[in-house]
């Protein structure tokens, strides 16, 4: 039995990627000296992978920002906006990914989105009416051929037509039945090229076809796969999907002529059921090892999925469940973390040892009697000693009462626009301001006690202060502290919360060179001592404006953590929601009368499968975040935030978390999400973005005044709030301040209007 991975993450152990990029884009390093440390990380990824004996390695899976905007540049759908600012290629590639403000023009970047249920985001290819789909580039060439040169045989990576062309978006007239025969075309012409160059198998990327598809996307699926297929020569191609299950469309993946299927049974509910339909001639890549989770993987259930799938197919390679992308690098790194947490973890390389031991036990005469099998079985069985029976007991004593809070939206409302007596179009910004240099070091120096706790709170409190007054010189209405104390929006969290355990370098990417090191939750959680009160309280005396306190909400703490396995994420949920739901009970009697609670990854755990939304996830997700505030008074108003994810289909129930106001990304989206909310009547006060922060550039005063006159045709003057569409940690000074005090122009001609 032979094992593969999907893909490899490529930022770097230490995130030498990530460096090195943000080195290229102040001019601190050439193109040239760039490109050398990608090659560097490509190759020390490869080798790690052949060292552990995975059969099957991908190449094509490395990225400077993202491999959809790879994809389309592969097949020359770039949007004339960039190919008109003469830049090199890779000068262009980063101003489709962060827009570009320079001498040879100005543009936003492309929108950006969630890649289907994780915390990756990828960015939407557009395609305007003079494109013309052809194959243009060669990365994926160039890296097979870079892996063959150092002695290794890869099966390149490429996201798959199907998935391209529902992903796209289309500024035009054109539609995807205009541009389907040319990308076909195109991918006709890189299995011609693999071809030439000696690949012996070749892998699409096709994780949109685990969501509820009709019959047009069947048919195109066909159609597209047909034709591609038809000129595959002698390579064999692997349609791999993940996330989900194919129920959809198993039958047009068992007559197509695909040499490899690959099925993801870690999350694919019906994915065994599915195994059955498939054409056992065919190779079942089995997606076995879980590519998004960090616990160790229980080889007792996986060679009872196997021992099943054999009596079906002829040849099997074991696999992980989606690319390790979603995987921190390796615990090798975690110097101080305990052996009692340690031996119960997988990262990214432990993973690839995992694939070795399975193929090494299921190769025995008697599996269950290996030493790796039985050590495995073993570790299962042991305590790990991670109950809190008062959290349980509170947790299940919980009643629908408690998930309601009043009185009633408009009565609140009404009681709250007479308690702060805002001016229309109300500013404010999202919570964070930039993290800069000396605010990270003296973290970290408290951190590695090189500081005292009063010299770092010294600090802290000046910064604050700076904050503070800033935020009145540039005459924002609604303020906020700044969060210089906060490392991460759940980090920190999670570190001040019992239940949870931390890393030192678990880093995951999150989009491009922003990386996140989820905290780990390994027991029931609970709330030791008050979090953010003396914060949000001394920056409050700092001011008479209203200082908005700054939480993260339990849904997202619990989508942006590695979550437990062994109790469900509803009960772990609720059991953060009555930790942080403390906390706003704290500022409330502390005198913060606003108090924003994110939900920033609401979307991020929605199955991919409508049928599967209110009893897997909607039915605690919005209960939990209602259960956040339902204790708060009438005059005490609740702000949310949600980023980067589709929510025109959920709208309803995000109106239904009862929040007071709700701020949206919307600038990278073009304002879509404006439509959905006046078709459905949305009753809570919305700030959907005026400006991008994921980009440097900075918005004109014009340009934002243009957002607002959009957003006006659709939602009620008396419920706007102008404010960015994200927090400003990962922005530098010099872009922040003016780009808010555009804003607040911006909203000051708006109410002279």
């Amino acid at each position: 039995m032979k094992t593969s991975v999907i893909g490899y993450p490529r930022i770097g152990k230490d995130r030498e990627l990530k460096f090195a990029s943000e080195k290229y884009f102040r001019n601190e390093i050439t193109e040239d000296e760039l490109l050398e440390t990608a090659k560097a990380l490509r190759l020390s990824h490869w080798r790690v992978q052949k060292a552990n004996g995975i059969d099957y390695i991908s190449s094509n899976d490395f990225s400077f920002y993202d491999n959809v905007l790879d994809t389309a540049i592969l097949i020359n759908a770039v949007p004339r906006r960039y190919r008109e600012l003469n830049l090199s290629e890779l000068d262009t590639y980063f101003a489709m990914a962060k827009g570009y403000q320079g001498e040879n023009g100005d543009v936003k970047a492309l929108a950006m989105k969630k890649w289907f249920n994780t915390n990756y985001h990828y960015m939407v290819p557009e395609i305007e009416d003079d494109t013309e789909i052809s194959l243009s580039g060669t990365k994926p060439f160039d890296e097979f051929s870079e892996a063959e040169k150092n002695g290794i045989k890869t099966k390149p990576d490429i996201i798959g037509a199907f998935t391209f062309l529902k992903l796209c978006r289309f500024t035009g007239n054109k539609k995807t039945a205009d541009i389907s025969d040319s990308v076909a075309k195109a991918y006709c012409e890189m299995l011609k090229k693999f071809n030439d160059l000696g690949a012996e198998w070749v892998q699409f990327d096709e994780p949109y076809l685990v969501r509820d598809l009709g019959d047009d996307d069947r048919s195109l699926f066909v159609d597209l796969y047909k034709k591609i297929l038809s000129q595959k020569g002698s390579v064999k191609v692997l349609i791999q999907t993940y996330f989900g299950d194919v129920r959809d469309c198993c039958d047009e993946i068992s007559t197509l002529d695909f040499d490899g299927v690959g099925i993801d049974f870690v999350e694919g509910k019906m994915s065994l059921e599915i195994a059955d339909k498939i054409d056992s001639n065919k190779v079942l890549f089995a997606g076995v090892v879980n590519g998004k989770n960090i616990w160790k993987n229980s080889y007792e259930k996986t060679l009872s999925i196997i021992s099943r799938l054999e009596k079906h197919f002829g040849e099997i390679v074991l696999s992980t469940s989606c690319s390790l992308l979603h995987s921190p690098y390796t615990l090798k790194s975690e110097t101080e973390l305990d052996e009692t947490y340690i031996k119960h973890l997988a990262f990214a390389e432990e993973k690839l040892g995992e694939l070795s031991d399975l193929k090494r036990i299921l190769s025995s005469e008697n599996p269950s009697q290996t030493e790796e099998y039985k050590e495995n079985v073993e570790l299962f069985e042991e305590d790990r000693d991670c109950d809190n029976i008062e959290v349980q007991e509170k947790t299940a004593a919980l009643s629908e009462k408690d998930f309601e809070r009043l009185p009633e939206f408009a009565v609140r409302e009404k009681i709250q626009k007479s308690v702060f007596n805002l001016p229309v179009f109300p500013t404010t910004t999202i919570g964070s301001f930039p993290q800069t240099v000396d605010v990270r070091q003296n973290r970290a120096k408290f951190r590695r006690g090189e500081i005292s706790a009063e010299e770092y709170e010294t600090f802290n409190k000046k910064k604050i202060k700076d904050c503070v007054e800033l935020q009145e010189k540039i005459g924002l209405d609604v303020l906020v502290h700044g969060e210089f104390e906060r490392n991460d929006m759940v980090e920190y969290f999670g570190e001040c919360l019992d239940g949870f355990i931390f890393t030192s370098k678990a880093w995951v990417q999150s989009y491009g060179t922003r990386c996140v090191k989820p905290p780990i939750v390994w027991g029931d959680v609970s709330r030791a001592k008050p979090m953010t009160v003396k914060w949000s309280v001394y920056a409050q005396s700092l001011t008479e404006k209203t200082m908005k306190g700054m939480l993260t909400g339990p849904v997202t703490i619990l989508n942006w953590s590695f979550p437990r396995e062994d109790i469900s994420l509803k009960e772990c949920a609720y059991q953060i929601a009555l930790a942080i739901r403390e906390e706003v009970l704290d500022l409330e009697a502390n005198g913060i009368r606003i108090i924003q609670v994110d939900e920033a990854a609401l979307r991020e755990k929605l199955p991919l499968r409508k049928s599967d939304w209110k009893s897997d996830y909607l039915d605690w997700a919005i209960p939990a975040f209602r259960l956040v505030h339902s204790g708060v008074k009438a005059e005490t108003q609740i702000h949310t935030h949600m980023c980067y994810s589709e929510f025109t289909d959920i709208i309803k129930d995000i109106d239904n978390m009862d929040a007071d106001v709700i701020t949206f990304e919307a600038s990278r989206s073009d304002l879509t999400i404006l439509d959905s909310l006046k078709e459905n009547n949305f009753r809570t006060q919305v700030g959907p973005g005026v400006y991008d922060i994921h980009s440097p550039r900075i918005p004109s005063v014009d340009e934002i005044v243009s957002a607002v006159e959009k957003m006006l045709k659709k939602i009620p003057k008396e419920k706007l709030w102008i404010n960015p569409d994200c927090g400003l940690k990962t922005r530098g000074n010099e872009e922040t301040l003016p780009s808010l005090e555009n804003l607040v122009k911006a909203a000051n001609i708006m109410r002279q209007r």
